[in-house]
């Protein structure tokens, strides 16, 4: 079984796993600590959450500053538009803030928002005809 880790720089684990927990996302404690949050996305997808001085012991060189580039899009599949919409909402609601305007192509549709450390989340649905290779649904 394979796995992933995302790992991002936060300010604060608290303010992370207050605003990802708004969201509908649980943690698996058996990874967090004080400075660490181990955000589950999915059964073997996960989002190591680490505050920037814990994060800055797994790389050389800087941290990004998220003000000015971005290291990373983090881009997450939903089962329906409806809930691009619904995920896109919460996030603004808890503090997140607004990426790149909606992108509707017929067959696949996706917006995004940035967390409250500046990390860019692109949500995204496509047609399950269109994935399969078959014609886009109208």
């Amino acid at each position: 079984m394979r796995m992933i880790f995302v790992n991002l720089p936060v300010k604060s684990v608290k303010a992370s796993r207050d605003f990802f927990g708004a969201l509908g996302f649980t943690f698996n404690e058996q990874f967090c600590s004080e400075d660490t949050a181990c955000m589950v996305i999915e059964e073997n997808i996960f989002s190591m959450l680490m505050e920037t001085a814990r994060f800055k012991a797994f790389i050389k060189g800087d941290v990004a500053d998220t003000a000015k580039g971005k290291e990373v899009l983090v881009c997450l599949s939903c089962a329906s538009r409806a809930e691009v919409e619904a995920l896109k909402a919460k996030a603004i609601a808890a503090g997140g803030g607004e990426w790149l305007p909606a992108q509707d192509y017929g067959f696949m549709y996706g917006d995004s928002f940035t967390d409250l450390d500046g990390h860019v989340w692109e949500l995204n649905w496509m047609d399950p005809a269109a994935v399969a290779g078959g014609p886009p649904a109208a």
